[in-house]
């Protein structure tokens, strides 16, 4: 079957391609040209209405090409009402965020002529994405030319040819132009100033946005740490009791650092459009399976999972293998002391240069065994979950984070538990945190930045080559484009970014104060993470599509537990000091006491304090009254009206 584009830059395609379809490449004709139908076929008929054309590569005698790749686009009526449809919240003529509507369109700000570049790239590649998406079957038994892959009316046609393999990947294309200049503005040029998180909003979406900004709000709110932490550093370093002044300051920094952020959090989202839009109705996963049933709130055909099955899937099997995982880090834990005792001794008995380099040696390997663990349960935990069934997204990812944060916490600093508040050697506590510290961002600069760069320069020499040698003299920028863009790696969120953040916080809020560097050591990191992030979303990753969203979801959760334990770990080590002891030398009942009783004071100032300051800014919170205000005597007018007209005729 060829739809195809011939090979010459003025007709490689009558519209702009937006998003990359690719089926895989011994696909059915008649499921091909069964699917192409419903993708072109009017919304009102069940179809998607968008612009689609195949891409023809031309033979490749090392290399069999894929000739199912397609390359789909919109008209420019079709993306408008499609912003409409998935409630899209533009920026309206009197400076308040408004949801988009067609009849309005005048009304809105930037709307000029007829609306061309009103909407930026991403959201008119997220227009399509959910045209796709809401494809659903109509009468077909089955999909064409597979009788056993079974189709019911109101399934997800993208998802079901997802989950069987039928289609591959489908993905946004790169903009050249667009991101080029984002490039540099964002990370082609060291400079010592804020992010364009607008401009990163505008290609990537809002989503990757916000992760931007907390990245970028955490190193700026580490900076007051680090400062005092350099000359606290310097000047206490052989005296380790020091340690009270720093930890009061820690308690106080972790309780305000997340109020201030959910304040800036809302304040980004709303500008953006994201605070008030209603989120969409959440489609089964495609991975979910079941018996054929119906849907209470759709009435739709779909498959139904009984919830008792999932349970006993959770807490028969689940539980006890991160249980059983728990179990193993505490004994490796166990064999790195084992290793410290025996590097101790070692240098006790023959101190030199050799057996003082030895004291290092433990705490590298086991800081190296943790980052392997992490990896190979982050594997574990997504087969788990992805074996419990969960129906929505949004379930699979909030088990998956709770599997991984747990085990993560555990793995990371059960250590500096033990030898904080069991051992009570600050320091070996010092030394520990340190090495692990230092050796956990020396491997995650390697595996996020250096590693993916190099790969990507290869696979980008190897496609050029091989577009080279079968084209000749002959330029085609979309089938390079495409070519290369395919073979990138999948973007696969936000998740192993906020679990780096998390764990560094941890580091920070937990037990900076006997290591005040620690903070110092976050903040380069953080500075070479923008750097290396920013590259890999613009020349290793494929373009994810945008995703509209208001906060950092279950992550703001994650990071607030997070600050509950640090203010029970600083009051704990608080009162471990010798300093503080030093005011209850019989009595260490009451030294106890005192200390659960300030850690309960601030534990209720710090929920007094997230109470009182309000999440969203005061003038946002007008501006949203005001948006609901409006929106009411609107659907009162529009009551009377369509009531009038029946009054008449009554009388």
């Amino acid at each position: 079957m060829q739809l195809g584009l011939s090979f010459s830059d003025s007709d490689v395609s009558s519209f702009t391609p937006l998003v990359v379809l690719e089926l895989a490449d011994d696909t059915k004709a008649e499921a091909i040209t069964w699917l192409l139908n419903r993708i072109r076929d009017k919304q009102q008929n069940g179809g998607a209405e968008l612009l689609v054309n195949q891409l023809l590569f031309p033979a490749q005698d090392d290399q069999k090409s894929n000739p199912n790749v397609f390359v789909v686009g919109s008209t420019l009526q079709r993306l408008l009402n499609g912003a409409e449809d998935v409630g899209l919240f533009k920026e309206f003529q009197d400076g308040t965020m408004r949801g988009f509507t067609y009849a309005n369109r005048e009304s809105f700000k930037d709307f000029n002529g007829d609306g061309e570049g009103f909407l930026s790239d991403a959201e008119c590649q997220y227009i399509i994405k959910h045209g796709l998406d809401t494809l659903r079957a109509k009468n077909e038994q089955h999909v064409p030319g597979y009788p056993k892959l079974k189709l019911y009316p109101g399934k997800s046609v993208v998802r079901r040819l997802q989950s069987k393999g039928v289609l591959i990947q489908y993905f946004p294309l790169h903009n050249k132009e667009d991101l080029k200049r984002l490039s540099f503005s964002w990370y082609k040029k060291f400079k010592l100033s804020f992010q364009p998180l607008d401009d990163i909003r505008h290609y990537f979406g809002e989503g990757l946005a916000l992760y931007f900004g907390f990245l970028e709000y955490f190193t700026f709110a580490l900076v007051p740490m680090a400062l005092i932490g350099i000359p606290y550093y310097l000047f206490d370093w052989e005296d380790y009791d020091k340690y009270v002044l720093f930890a009061v300051f820690n308690l106080v920094w972790s309780t305000v650092f997340l109020e201030v952020w959910k304040r800036c959090s809302a304040t980004l989202a709303y500008g953006w459009g994201t605070l008030s839009r209603k989120k969409a109705f959440e489609e089964p996963r495609a991975g979910f399976h079941g018996a054929l049933g119906f849907n209470p709130v759709t009435g739709r055909e779909e498959p139904v999972y009984p919830s008792s099955k999932r349970q006993l899937r959770i807490y028969l099997v689940s539980v006890p293998f991160v249980l059983l995982c728990l179990y193993l880090s505490f004994y490796v834990m166990m064999v790195y002391f084992d290793m410290e005792f025996w590097a101790i001794n070692t240098y006790h008995e023959n101190p030199n240069i050799a057996t003082s380099i030895l004291l290092f040696v433990p705490s590298i390997i086991y800081a190296v065994v943790i980052e392997i663990m992490n990896l190979l349960y982050r594997c574990a935990a997504e087969f788990l979950t992805d074996w419990e069934n969960h129906r929505l997204e949004s379930s699979f990812q909030n088990h998956l984070v709770l599997k991984v944060l747990v085990f993560n916490f555990v793995n990371c600093f059960a250590s500096l538990f033990y030898i904080a508040f069991v051992m009570q050697n600050m320091v070996l506590l010092r030394q520990s945190l340190a090495t692990l510290l230092i050796t956990s961002q020396i491997l995650n600069q390697v595996m996020e930045a250096f590693l993916p760069y190099w790969l990507q320069r290869r696979r980008n020499k190897k496609v050029h080559k091989r577009m080279r040698r079968l084209m000749g003299d002959k330029e085609l920028p979309l089938l390079g484009q495409v070519q290369l863009e395919t073979e990138m790696n999948t973007y696969l969120g936000t998740f192993d970014d906020y679990l780096e953040q998390f764990l560094l916080f941890g580091y920070v809020s937990l037990f900076s104060c006997v290591y005040p560097l620690a903070a110092v050591l976050v903040v380069l990191n953080n500075i070479t993470e923008v750097y290396s992030d920013a590259f890999k979303m613009c020349h290793v990753f494929k373009r994810p599509f945008s995703e509209p969203a208001a906060n950092i979801g279950v992550w703001q959760l994650a990071f607030e537990t997070m600050s509950i334990i640090a203010v029970v770990t600083n009051c704990a080590l608080i009162g471990l000091s010798p300093q503080v002891k030093a005011y209850f030398p019989e009595s260490d009942t009451q030294l106890i006491l005192i200390v659960v009783a300030i850690e309960h004071v601030l534990l209720a100032f710090k929920f007094i304090l997230a109470f009182v300051i309000p999440d969203v800014p005061k003038h946002i919170q007008v501006k949203l009254a005001k948006l609901d205000f409006d929106s009411l005597e609107a659907l009162k007018k529009r009551v009377s009206r369509c009531l009038s007209p029946r009054m008449r005729r009554k009388k």
